[in-house]
């Protein structure tokens, strides 16, 4: 499922294609990608996608993972008044353990790009593994660091993602959710091993495995 944001609709389909890294943009819109989420035992992984507005520069974006949780939602906010188009959408655990958290990813991806409100020529991509979408695409090694769209994705992914888990820690409080957000801490693995897995563990990962077999004999 993906949110929309408003745009101008601008059509024009493009290939399946890596882009060397200084290759420029071609002429058109270009969007930024980022995910969320691959590493947790538990929850959905996030993507974003986001075409920024050159004529309304937002100061501060980096990284979501050195913002303070404060900054991210401020600038979370920036991000979705003054972005051309943004998109955020996931894949779900059971997507997750019915192929494996690299394809889920992927998907998640490709849901976020298909989102956005205006079609990209291009997409920059965090990371060396390129979703198959219709436009051009070019991955960058820590790009939520380098490039202002894939950092501005990456802040929406985030905030989307934290919300969803504080959701479940509402459900699941037992497993302290809110805290580590499903990665794999000492005391989110304590938490496991005394109450087992609960249906938004990712049963695809080894540890939940491990555990959901002990469990059910």
């Amino acid at each position: 499922m993906a949110e929309r944001a408003a745009g101008h609709a601008r059509r024009r389909r493009g290939v399946d294609a890596q882009l060397p890294l200084l290759l420029p943009a071609p002429e058109g819109p270009v969007c930024g990608v980022d995910e969320v989420g691959r590493g947790p035992l538990a929850g959905p992984v996030y993507a974003a996608a986001v075409i920024l507005d050159p004529r309304a520069p937002i100061a501060g974006l980096r990284d979501s993972k050195v913002l303070s949780a404060v900054r991210r939602e401020a600038l979370a906010g920036q991000i979705r008044e003054r972005a051309l188009a943004w998109a955020i959408a996931s894949a779900s655990v059971a997507e997750i353990d019915a192929s494996n958290i690299l394809q889920a990813t992927m998907l998640a991806m490709q849901r976020a790009v298909a989102g956005l409100a205006i079609t990209p020529v291009l997409a920059r991509v965090d990371g060396n593994r390129p979703p198959r979408l219709r436009c051009l695409v070019q991955t960058l090694v820590g790009g939520d660091a380098l490039d202002p769209a894939i950092s501005a994705a990456s802040i929406l992914a985030k905030c989307a993602r934290d919300q969803v888990m504080l959701v479940l820690h509402g459900r699941f409080p037992q497993y302290g959710f809110d805290r580590h957000k499903g990665y794999p801490t000492a005391a989110h693995l304590a938490s496991l091993r005394e109450h087992g897995p609960c249906e938004e563990h990712r049963r695809s990962f080894a540890p939940v495995r491990a555990l959901a077999q002990r469990c059910s004999r």
